[in-house]
């Protein structure tokens, strides 16, 4: 059989949206002939996604804050489920976020359509028992985080380990001879308004304690696509100077920056790669961070540590994600230059870990051999 036809794709993330654009650019080299239709971000739709639904009208976190989306969201998953029906594409690729894409690898299933996993749920994480569930409706898992081979093993299933796609991301001859500029400090305060608005005032009550011991110090936020400057200007209640800087080449901005306070997610594993050190904050509702600790099973939340097994960038999450802490931890840092540059050789360590580039072309592979 030729290697066109439809694919349905689905990113619940505007993270997931980043890697589905690389993957789909990945599967168009090989294959120039598929169409791709389905749900995600501004990246897919470059790529030629026909976006029947938008990630940006998804991207919601935690238990309690997904409660106030319901109706939408099972609006979203009936308007799917349709047009899988309708449209009958050749595979589903279904990209992360679990809670939504579980219930889209069902209606896939019952259709006979094959379902690839890519960027495998975090099943290890919580929910252990979702692997009889992955079992059942999933052709093809593909894994990107190494320590995912031997999880899978306990359950009796194969994955497809193609190693991390955040290595193929960054231009790594400009990066590595990026020095970083003493005193300067990175905020990444996340994408999402109840990442934001916790974090964005704690960052600068840091600020202020740090800028009065030390006032060579600047402080630098990357926006994230679809964030306002203005917003985070309003959450920015200090009068330290506060530097925004859109996300175009956020990678050598994050490099040349002594260290970051990141909000915990995908953009903890990018400043690991670049190897600049970080400090992990973030803060949930109190009903969700309750439910959270009774459920997950992992000594760590940010994928660094994960995947160091120990506690490479300090955690600083609920109470502790607070600006005094917080200035805490910086002090440590930038008063010793030992202590963080101890800090970097780690991450040099935890760059060899994640593979060679090339992981959305390996996850093209693997989904076009059984077309």
């Amino acid at each position: 059989m030729t290697k066109s036809g439809t694919i349905w794709i689905n990113a619940g993330e505007m993270s997931g949206d980043m890697h589905g654009g690389k993957l789909m650019a990945a599967l168009l080299k090989k294959a120039p002939k598929l169409q791709f239709c389905g749900m995600g971000g501004p990246e897919m739709r470059y790529q030629g996604l026909d976006a029947v639904l938008r990630v940006e009208d998804l991207s919601v976190m935690g238990f309690t804050e997904v409660l106030g989306h319901i109706p939408r969201i099972f609006q979203m998953l009936k308007r799917i489920k349709a047009e899988l029906a309708l449209r009958k594409p050749r595979a589903v690729i279904l990209i992360d976020s679990p809670e939504f894409n579980f219930r889209v690898a069902k209606y896939a299933h019952a259709l006979g359509i094959p379902v690839y996993y890519y960027i495998s749920p975090k099943l290890w994480a919580w929910r252990t028992g979702r692997a009889k569930f992955i079992a059942k409706y999933i052709t093809r898992m593909i894994s990107i985080l190494p320590f995912e081979i031997e999880f899978y093993k306990q359950f009796g299933m194969h994955v497809d380990y193609v190693g991390n796609p955040l290595v193929d991301m960054v231009d790594w001859p400009t990066i590595d001879h990026i020095e970083p500029i003493p005193g300067r400090i990175g905020l990444l305060p996340g994408s999402r308004r109840k990442e934001i608005e916790p974090l964005m005032p704690e960052y600068a009550k840091a600020a202020t304690i740090l800028a009065k011991e030390m006032p060579h110090l600047e402080f630098h936020c990357i926006q994230a696509p679809g964030v306002e400057q203005s917003r985070l200007r309003e959450l920015w209640q200090s009068d330290v100077p506060l530097t925004i800087h859109g996300p175009l080449n956020r990678y050598a901005f994050m490099r040349g920056c002594e260290m970051l306070m990141a909000a915990s997610g995908t953009v903890t594993l990018e400043s690991a790669l670049i190897g600049t050190p970080t400090l992990v904050a973030y803060k949930l509702s109190k009903l969700t961070y309750a439910i959270g600790k009774r459920i997950v099973k992992v000594p760590y939340v940010a994928l660094p540590n994960l995947i160091m097994g120990r506690e490479v960038f300090p955690e600083l999450l609920q109470e502790k994600a607070d600006g005094a802490v917080l200035a805490e931890h910086a002090r440590a840092w930038l008063t010793n230059p030992q202590a963080i540059d101890a800090v970097r050789a780690d991450l040099a360590q935890l760059r060899t870990m994640l593979g060679e580039p090339g992981a959305p072309d390996r996850a093209a592979q693997v989904i076009l051999q059984d077309f």
